[in-house]
């Protein structure tokens, strides 16, 4: 199979290019990158005034199988990654049964390799069923493929067993990804404290239930010489203390969603329970500071945390509904709207975040456009607007407070190993 992207503008942040190429591919690999390439091909993809760069990664992700499949599948999930302009996604490890042992991590790579739709990273929990007792078979998970370890959804509260896992972990040469939540303080908080949440009559979660734990794991990483990655940023304090914590030229890197520098908590009298996620919309400033860390560098990637949860789940109180969103099919153009569009960050800072740092994260083979690399390649629209339909989503769920939303840039291919998995026509 040939196919030759034609008269694209490459942008390659690795090989430093930034100029109108042609590219063929061919079994998979990526076999010419020039300024003309004349050839007859099985698919030719006129490119012309469209974005040609190497595909997206999200290091964040909840597929929900096994277990959850009325939320998402396998499938599903990764139907939606590619329509999103994702190759690569890693799986977090809150299923049922939780992935804390080498055969449900076997499970996922078959179901992956079953459809080949996309490349598929597992993310081993901590500890067996995530219960924070006692730690998973991180080495058998590791020979099986594992990319991290975290207990995303939780935090592991016991300093001690952390510790043990981080030592695990630098052993083994893997993140340890952390989702930093004050299970002492943060009781039945539902969304930011603040205004609104007293004004609707809320319970809130204060900034300090995130910032105790990203302070307490910073630390911990440090006297370990572990790599700390933070997950899901959302509080002001916390991106400084990542910024302090790379000033001391500390290994963490950190992630920020696109809700959290796009949303306030005010979202929530019009989103209700499509605005409740963990960690909340907070306020104004902390969008700034997270914008700030975003253009500085503080903030290395971006991911999506991708969420599904039914309607039925979600209609309901709003203490009582599960938090989360799904991300998959809106965060490239969430990104480019409020970041590129707007002059925070460049497009090849924007693909940094989003290809190449995240594959830096996980230990993947450099995202590079390349001859002889694998044909990993997004091909985005940079000048179409649209309207976000959550109708047309092919995830399985449908929660989200983007509905409607005017943004610009349209995914309009997704190459994954040299097959077009996604094409918007």
């Amino acid at each position: 199979m040939k196919i030759l992207i034609k008269s694209g503008r490459v942008i390659d942040p690795l090989n430093n290019i930034d100029r109108q190429m042609d590219i063929l591919i061919e079994n998979g690999l990526i076999t010419e990158v020039k300024a003309s390439i004349e050839i007859i091909a099985d698919k030719e993809i006129n490119a012309e005034n469209l974005w040609v760069v190497p595909g997206l990664i999200d290091v964040h992700v909840h597929l929900r199988e096994p277990g959850f499949e009325h939320k998402e599948t396998i499938n599903t999930g990764s139907l939606s990654a590619v329509k999103g302009g994702f190759t690569t996604i890693c799986c977090m490890p809150n299923t049922k049964p939780a992935i804390d042992n080498a055969e449900v991590v076997e499970y996922i790579n078959n179901k992956v390799g079953e459809t080949q739709t996309i490349n598929l990273k597992v993310i081993g929990s901590i500890t067996k069923n995530q219960d924070g007792q006692e730690m998973s078979d991180a080495e058998g998970m590791h020979r099986a493929g594992i990319c991290a370890i975290s207990e995303d959804g939780k935090t592991l509260m016991d300093i001690e067993l952390f510790k043990k896992a981080m030592v695990k972990a630098k052993e083994l040469d893997i993140p340890i990804m952390s989702h930093c939540e004050d299970h002492a303080i943060v009781g039945r908080g539902a969304m930011h404290e603040g205004i609104v949440a007293k004004g609707i009559g809320i319970e809130g979660i204060s900034r300090t239930v995130e910032d105790n734990i990203v302070s307490r794991d910073i630390n911990l990483a440090s006297k370990i010489g572990a790599k700390l990655h933070i997950c899901h940023i959302s509080s002001k304090n916390s991106v400084e203390l990542v910024r302090e914590a790379k000033q001391r030229n500390q290994p963490v890197t950190a992630e920020v969603c696109p809700h959290h520098f796009t949303l306030t908590d005010k979202e929530v009298k019009i989103w209700g329970t499509n605005a409740k996620m963990n960690p909340p919309l907070r306020g104004k400033e902390d969008i700034e500071a997270i914008i700030e860390g975003l253009k500085d560098g503080t903030v290395d990637i971006i991911a999506t945390d991708h969420a599904p949860h039914t309607d039925e789940e979600k209609n309901v109180k709003f203490s009582e509904a599960p938090f989360g969103i799904v991300g998959l099919e809106t965060a490239w153009s969430i990104c480019m709207t409020e970041l590129v569009e707007k002059g925070v960050l460049s497009p090849i800072q924007l693909i940094e975040k989003m290809s190449i740092n995240p594959a830096k994260l996980i230990g993947m083979d450099e995202p590079k456009l390349s001859v002889g690399k694998k044909a990993n390649i997004t091909i985005i629209n940079p000048n179409e607007s649209y309207k976000i339909n959550k109708y047309e989503f092919v995830s399985k769920s449908k929660n989200t407070p983007f509905h409607g939303r005017e943004v610009k840039g349209r995914v309009v291919y997704t190459i994954v190993n040299g097959e077009i998995r996604y094409s918007y026509s």
